[in-house]
């Protein structure tokens, strides 16, 4: 694979910090750079996401579809120029009103109750 099958980019996350810059491959998914970013999280972030669906990649306005490659993604939002680095935002998405409610309803207090007193 040559070095034009490649894209540099970088990650800017919520506090400022960056992940990068590296290389990857225009044919890899969205889905694979996110788990790429996780192993990539600063150690000392205590709020270091998991799951690659608890990741938003913001790039040129746009949020990036998981199962879309980066050349596909490339064609939306990823410029074009070589020898440029792009920078795409990542954003922690919060957790889900499913994921609330399951902690509410395991809570004592709550346990009891139907599911629309505790919304």
């Amino acid at each position: 694979m040559g070095d034009e099958d490649r894209i540099e980019l970088k990650f800017r996350l919520a506090d400022g910090t960056d992940i990068g810059p590296s290389k990857y491959s225009q044919y890899m998914t969205v889905a694979s750079l996110k788990e790429k970013i996780i192993a990539q999280w600063p150690k000392e972030n205590e709020n270091a996401p998991k799951l690659i669906n608890e990741i938003k990649l913001i790039n040129g306005g746009k949020i990036l579809e998981n199962n879309r490659t980066l050349s596909e993604a490339r064609s939306l939002a990823i410029g074009e120029l070589p020898g440029i680095v792009t920078t795409m935002h990542v954003v922690l998405r919060p957790p889900t009103l499913g994921q609330k409610n399951e902690k509410l309803q395991n809570e004592p207090s709550v346990k009891n109750r139907c599911a629309c007193c505790i919304l």
